[in-house]
């Protein structure tokens, strides 16, 4: 497969963003422009197909290095053209890479792009030799020579190049039509429009041919006023010109080694005294590269471009370790488009009719966290509806923020302050494992908005601009999973449809047949009236099947006739709880499954809300009931809360009295709170309670 230069231009940009941590603009990218099978994966990858290794290698050794790719090829062409624009008696070692220069012991040229005049071109040759005679007639050097009018001397060597790549030259017949073609060549040489070296000889025409598509860096040598050194130099002369003889031509420019190359700052006189030997050390060097494979895209299968923000090492041995673990990694997960029988079978499980679309406060809400000091912890809910999402996700963020991932030295309520990235990590981790339950820890499938269609409705579907954009990736680990949600996670926690996308994650997970089979009645939908959450959505997330009932086991009823009625309950211990204010009015009953769990983290659900319910020590969840005092924490991310909400909760120490107290003021958190701790006093701490 051919590099495309559209992807290598899009991945140049995303290594730029990352590299200056724009992650919001990465994201909107992604949805404009989404990436693709072609996209390159890793910084080193990139630098090998834009040949930028050698400028990398010489930025890392500066003062200052520059951080991004783009700044570093900005930077090379910068000066470039500050070179070209340079005159011969600058001291700086390295010309700019268009110009073409020739050497001789005793005379020099202007360098090409400084005339553009044909009578200065005639003055340059002498009158009894034509231009070709000029170029291929042998010097004792091997380099070749041209006089200016004023005599001044300035050596320049022969960069061998031009568009089309190195050749060997040999004797070529002069005919009028040659030569009237190489002098208008040398004119545009001289202008500065053509780069690489005068050719002179057939063979170079026919290698033109073989070698088409090559490119070869020319490397510039100046030399100000001692010619009398190079002539002393003459056996470094000697081995460039076999250098140049013996195949010099075989270069290419992803493989040469100073197509890139340039001095280190030091003496002039000692650059040209090393300058010589260096070109036959670096030829023979080429010739190796040369031997080597080429890695191209063609070869590596990369899904996804992952551009981590890694600091630069020299230790390029465990870069490339990296690269290669990622892209390993990054190759068991597929991606499969959207098709509109998938989108009318979730439209039927979710809202009960391909017709029916997802209301405003789905599609707007995402898992944004609050940024009042003492609530950092905490997810936003904009309006009523995705609350039993919400609460979900914001149970499984307290159980990672809490009791996994976290210092030991963290005092309680320091881990409630978590930093943007430690929360972010919390987000990623807990939606990781709510999807992971859900494929019952064989595979996971993540729904993400892929900024385009994939498919025009028709028929019975009702488009709304949400299902048709969306791409499912289907992976068969949890690391795998967990790299994915690193990669797209700003789409769950400041995009819009964050809430949907989990939804449609969880379902796809657990497969649409599945969630069917779940329910005790197959038509049951997952989102509701007036666009809440039904218990089998709370309880895919919460547990990973979407039953409807939160009982501990199966339970079989007789429905008459001989006719038995199988109602799906919890199948064992969860990591977070429920807790249901129908209990308290003995419409439901809740198992020891859910009211029990192994960590003390409840979903509440009250008057047709869901919120969360939390204490700081797992120890609670082990101490006898009875004379037990412990304090737990209420969130509620719809209640406009802008303060921590902490409950003392003392067991054994409430004795109801209906001479004393109204039932109907007594809020009904604490009525939840004694569904699992009968009797238990409830201290809301000056707090006003939430009726």
């Amino acid at each position: 497969m051919a590099v495309s230069i559209e992807e290598v231009s899009s991945s140049l940009v995303r290594e730029y963003l990352n590299r200056k941590g724009l992650k919001r603009t990465i994201a909107c990218m992604d949805e404009e422009h989404p990436r693709t099978e072609a996209s390159i994966n890793n910084r080193s990858l990139l630098r090998q197909i834009l040949n930028l290794e050698g400028l990398y290698r010489k930025n890392k050794v500066q003062s200052f290095p520059l951080k991004t790719l783009l700044e570093i090829i900005v930077k090379y062409h910068i000066n470039g053209h500050k070179n070209d624009k340079r005159t011969g008696n600058e001291s700086d070692p390295l010309h700019s890479p268009q110009s073409v220069c020739l050497i001789d012991d005793s005379t020099t040229a202007t360098p090409a792009g400084m005339t553009d005049s044909k009578s200065d071109q005639k003055d340059i040759y002498p009158s009894s030799l034509s231009e070709t005679d000029v170029l291929s007639s042998p010097s004792p050097t091997g380099f070749q020579a041209y006089e200016s009018d004023d005599k001044q001397i300035q050596p320049l060597l022969s960069s061998a190049q031009d568009n089309e790549g190195m050749m060997k030259r040999e004797p070529e017949k002069r005919t009028s039509t040659a030569e009237s073609t190489q002098r208008s060549r040398n004119n545009r040489i001289r202008r500065g429009m053509m780069a690489g070296p005068v050719a002179s000889t057939s063979q170079e025409l026919n290698n033109k041919r073989k070698n088409r598509g090559q490119e070869v860096p020319k490397l510039i040598l100046r030399k100000g006023e001692e010619s009398d050194h190079l002539r002393n130099r003459a056996a470094g002369k000697g081995l460039y010109k076999k250098g140049l003889e013996g195949g010099l031509s075989e270069i290419s420019p992803a493989d040469s080694v100073f197509g890139q190359q340039e001095f280190p700052s030091m003496p002039e006189s000692l650059q040209r005294e090393h300058s010589f030997e260096k070109l036959g050390e670096e030829i023979q060097m080429a010739r190796r590269v040369k031997s080597l494979p080429r890695t191209t895209v063609a070869n590596l299968d990369v899904p996804e471009m992952v551009l981590d923000d890694v600091d630069d090492d020299d230790n390029t041995q465990e870069l490339s370790k990296v690269s290669f673990q990622r892209a390993i990694t990054e190759h068991s997960s597929s991606s499969c488009p959207m098709d509109q029988h998938t989108a009318m079978e979730l439209k039927v499980v979710l809202l009960g009719s391909s017709r029916n679309c997802f209301n405003v406060e789905w599609r707007n809400q995402g898992f944004t966290f609050s940024e009042t000091h003492d609530l950092r912890y905490g997810i936003v809910q904009k309006k009523g509806g995705p609350c039993g999402v919400l609460a979900s996700v914001q149970a499984f963020v307290l159980k990672k923020l809490l009791f996994e991932n976290i210092k030991r030295s963290d005092a309680d309520l320091q881990k409630l302050r978590p930093s943007n990235t430690t929360r972010r990590k919390c987000l990623v981790s807990a939606v990781a494992e709510i999807l992971w339950r859900a494929g019952e820890e064989k595979q996971a499938k993540l729904a993400i908005n892929s900024g385009r269609n994939h498919f025009t409705p028709c028929g019975q579907y009702k488009s709304e601009g949400v299902l048709e954009k969306i791409t499912c990736f289907t992976v068969d680990n949890s690391k795998d999973l967990q790299l994915l949600l690193e990669q797209h996670i700003e789409q769950f926690e400041t995009g819009q449809l964050g809430c949907l996308l989990l939804t449609i994650s969880a379902v796809l997970t657990r497969s649409i047949e599945k969630v069917t089979e779940d329910m005790d009645v197959p038509t049951t939908t997952l989102i509701g009236a007036h666009g809440y959450c039904t218990q089998e959505l709370v309880n895919l997330l919460l547990c990973g099947r979407a039953v409807s009932n939160v009982f501990d086991n199966d339970m079989e009823l007789d429905s008459g006739n001989g006719n038995m009625t199988l109602l799906k309950g919890i199948k064992d211990h969860c990591d977070v709880g429920l807790l249901s204010l129908f209990e308290h009015y003995n419409i439901l009953k809740v198992g020891a499954y859910l009211k029990t769990p192994l960590y003390p983290i409840w979903v509440v659900c009250s008057e047709s809300h869901f919120s969360v319910l939390f204490g700081l020590q797992r120890e609670l969840l082990t101490y006898q009931d009875k004379g037990l005092e412990f304090d737990l924490y209420y969130y509620d991310g719809l209640a406009n809360q802008h303060e921590e909400i902490r409950l003392t909760v003392s067991v054994g120490n409430w004795v109801p009295s209906s001479q004393t107290v109204d039932t109907d003021l007594i809020p009904p958190m604490e009525l939840c709170i004694r569904t699992r701790w009968k009797d238990a006093f409830v201290n809301w701490n000056d707090t006003e309670p939430i009726l």
